[in-house]
């Protein structure tokens, strides 16, 4: 039925494939680790703004002095459009470490990187 040759082939692409498997959950796992500790941040153009943001949302705010001098309503649009310039960064980030882990071709790297951009832009 199995000659040696047969079993040793079929011994070694075993091998192979759980050398594969642990090879992947092990860039999964870095992959996972450095998504957790990224953040971005931004500031606005007048350099009254700074926003931090990581995976979960706004981790920081930062409001200069100057910003007193707006109204409120102008005050608001540059914290919201400062927030999407920090989430655009966050993705950008997250998608050069998803290249550098899993690889952006591979299908973790496509679901996290679709992911990322879905939430964060």
């Amino acid at each position: 039925m199995f000659d040696g040759d047969d079993l040793d082939a079929a011994e070694q692409r075993v091998d192979e494939w759980q050398a594969g498997l642990e090879r992947r959950a092990a860039e999964a796992r870095e992959l996972a680790s450095r998504l957790a500790g990224l953040t971005a941040s931004a500031r606005s153009e007048d350099k009254l703004v700074t926003v931090t943001v990581d995976a979960t949302g706004l981790t920081g705010l930062e409001l200069a002095e100057g910003i007193r001098r707006r109204p409120a309503t102008e005050t608001a649009a540059a914290i919201l459009a400062t927030m999407r310039e920090a989430r655009v960064k966050l993705t950008a980030a997250a998608t050069v470490v998803t290249e550098e882990t899993v690889g952006a071709d591979s299908e973790t790297g496509k679901a996290v990187i679709a992911s990322y951009a879905a939430r964060h832009g």
